[in-house]
């Protein structure tokens, strides 16, 4: 039996890969989120049987979880999308601590893990996708542990592509620039703080950004920065000084 795992299925980013997947001759595509009304609302939607799987990864239980399913099913994991995720503007002392861990474990250990545990499932010309950020490239003053658990996600992610070249199984680090037709930026402006970030200039859409990263990823790059911004915020990255960077991030936001 062939599958897809996708996480953070129930809306945004992962909602839209499984469209995508939709075309790929799948058995199964294995849908994540805590959302489970969503969830199945998708399968009215897409040919493909969805097993859908009302999983919290921030919850270890919900990794073990997953686990024994795939030990039990046996699966050939054809495709990993690990679109999972949220982030928090605000000051330092004024997102709840719980917030914070919160991040780095769905951003980070959660995307990590079931990365690991689906490994095992893989062959050749298997892909995995994580859904990275431009936030990955610099430190961001306000976005500052979302910036870094993506950061840490895609240090992963391009060292794993190394590690599993000689297996030819293909891993992409997807950064897409800000999207403004997901939960995304209403969840993370709940802080009082988040009018640092009044505006999301030039933020691309959803399905745009699905579809490019998609694209990219088939022709077996390791990066995909979807959008003409995404890949300006990434050359600028490398050339000018983070400390530059993060006063250039948080004028160009209040634009």
């Amino acid at each position: 039996m062939e599958i897809a795992i996708v996480t953070g299925a129930s809306n945004g980013l992962g909602r839209e890969f499984v469209f995508l997947l939709d075309k790929e001759n799948l058995d199964e595509i294995w849908v994540i989120a805590r959302r489970t009304k969503l969830l199945q609302a998708l399968q009215t939607a897409v040919k493909t049987p969805l097993r859908i799987l009302s999983l919290d990864l921030i919850q270890r239980t919900s990794l073990d979880e997953l686990q024994r399913l795939l030990l039990q099913e046996t699966p050939a994991v054809r495709y990993l999308i690990n679109a999972a995720g949220f982030g928090k503007i605000g000051k330092y002392d004024e997102i709840p601590l719980s917030a914070l861990l919160d991040m780095i474990d769905l951003n980070g250990r959660a995307a990590i893990a079931i990365t690991q545990i689906s490994l095992p499932y893989m062959a050749a010309n298997s892909h995995i996708l994580e859904i990275c950020s431009v936030a990955a490239f610099q430190p961001i003053p306000f976005f500052n542990v979302y910036a870094a658990s993506k950061a840490m996600l895609y240090r992963y992610s391009r060292a794993l592509a190394v590690e599993l070249s000689p297996r030819q199984i293909y891993v992409t680090a997807v950064c897409p620039y800000w999207i403004k037709d997901t939960g995304f930026i209403p969840i993370a402006q709940q802080a009082k703080s988040s009018t640092y970030f009044q505006h999301f200039p030039f933020a691309a859409k959803e399905a745009d950004v699905a579809r490019r990263a998609w694209q990219s990823a088939k022709r077996k790059n390791t990066v995909v920065t979807p959008s003409f911004f995404a890949c300006l915020e990434r050359c600028a990255a490398k050339i000018l000084p983070h400390s530059l960077m993060m006063r250039l991030s948080i004028l160009f936001c209040r634009l």
